[in-house]
């Protein structure tokens, strides 16, 4: 059975066109896919994110818990508030799945994880969490409303409080605050800045149209794959998987190996850098016209590999890529489009940063 967030009726009064995901009735778009993501770029837009999976972690044991837990290091997190995006890796170090966590206090986190792998996750968080006497509690009473672009703060700051849109003003980013009854982060996942507000589902009509009002658009799934990708940020279950690891997965930055902590999969991770990591991911961009998408074969001189997400990038005007190749020497790399060898160039990403194309991208 299909799952509807609290805003479906919304979504269906704008003319959306909903599609199934990861079985979640979502919006793709409200009319215009393109317009919708250059609404991001260029002004303030929001994606209604309420599918993903809100996981209150508490105990007087949650930090050692996420010590193990978490490739990244929780002990990054010092003041309350701040937030860090990490993989959860099984011993093989393959990802279970990627994740924002943030600090509450010292008996109290939350994380966010992916509605396809809401089950999964759970099931594991639930299992490592006994050990420590930590409490897993998800939080199906919250929407999430994600508003970003250039002046996303600005629009959701005008709806709140002279009192919270200070504190709002004031988060850095990946940090977040409790403003008026909201939990405000200032993080996303679109390249551009702005806010993911986890509202209480009885209040996310409200604040939606509250949004509409101040002249925030909303955009669909189609905008918020085209803008990820632009930003380089990867999408769990097409650019990694349990059977990766973050270290193939272009992910390395996210792992900590800090002295002293056994986090799952570590083992795995280390064996695999003393060995060499047999596997690379690559940006692309095709100069010439067409559509790089997943699943393309990728020729280069390492050896074959293939297109894990791609699209056509508005911002750009050109097609870009992700793609997971050998490692070593990558020569001249060229994708099969319909048995066709069309050359592409490797590129640094993200592509697109602060809405701007990124030197040598272009």
């Amino acid at each position: 059975m299909t799952s509807k967030t609290i805003l479906n009726d919304a979504h269906r009064a704008l003319g959306a066109k909903m599609v199934d995901f990861g079985g979640w009735d979502m919006p793709l778009n409200y009319g215009s896919q393109i317009e919708e993501h250059h609404q991001v770029r260029r002004d303030a837009g929001m994606f209604d994110v309420s599918h993903m999976t809100v996981v209150d972690l508490r105990g007087e044991r949650v930090r050692p818990l996420l010590r193990r837990l978490l490739a990244n290091s929780v002990d990054k997190l010092k003041v309350p508030g701040k937030a860090l995006y990490s993989c959860m890796l099984n011993a093989t170090g393959g990802v279970i799945d990627d994740l924002i966590v943030y600090y509450r206090d010292e008996a109290f986190f939350r994380i966010v994880v992916n509605a396809a792998t809401r089950d999964k996750d759970l099931a594991w968080i639930g299992e490592q969490a006994r050990a420590f006497d930590v409490s897993v509690s998800e939080r199906r009473d919250l929407a999430i409303i994600a508003v970003q672009g250039p002046n996303a703060r600005a629009r959701v700051m005008s709806l709140l409080s002279p009192e919270g849109a200070e504190v709002a003003g004031r988060l850095g980013k990946f940090a977040a605050a409790e403003v008026d009854g909201l939990f405000v982060a200032r993080t996303g996942y679109t390249g551009e800045d702005g806010f993911e507000v986890m509202v209480p589902e009885t209040q996310a009509v409200d604040f939606w149209n509250r949004l509409l009002a101040a002249g925030v658009k909303p955009a669909g799934l189609g905008a918020r794959d085209t803008l990820r990708l632009e930003a380089g940020m990867a999408l769990y279950g097409q650019d990694m998987d349990e059977s990766v690891t973050p270290l193939e997965a272009g992910l390395a930055w996210t792992v900590s190996f800090d002295e002293g902590r056994d986090f799952i999969g570590r083992a795995a991770l280390e064996r695999l850098k003393a060995q060499g990591v047999p596997r690379q991911t690559i940006g692309l961009v095709m100069d010439e016209k067409g559509v790089l998408r997943h699943g393309q074969a990728v020729h280069c001189a390492a050896g074959a590999g293939e297109i894990l997400s791609g699209t056509f990038s508005p911002t750009l005007g050109k097609a870009v890529a992700l793609a997971r190749v050998p490692s070593g020497e990558l020569g001249a790399v060229s994708v099969d489009i319909r048995g066709r060898q069309v050359p592409v160039r490797v590129v640094k990403y993200p592509f697109v940063r602060d809405g701007q194309a990124q030197p040598g991208v272009l």
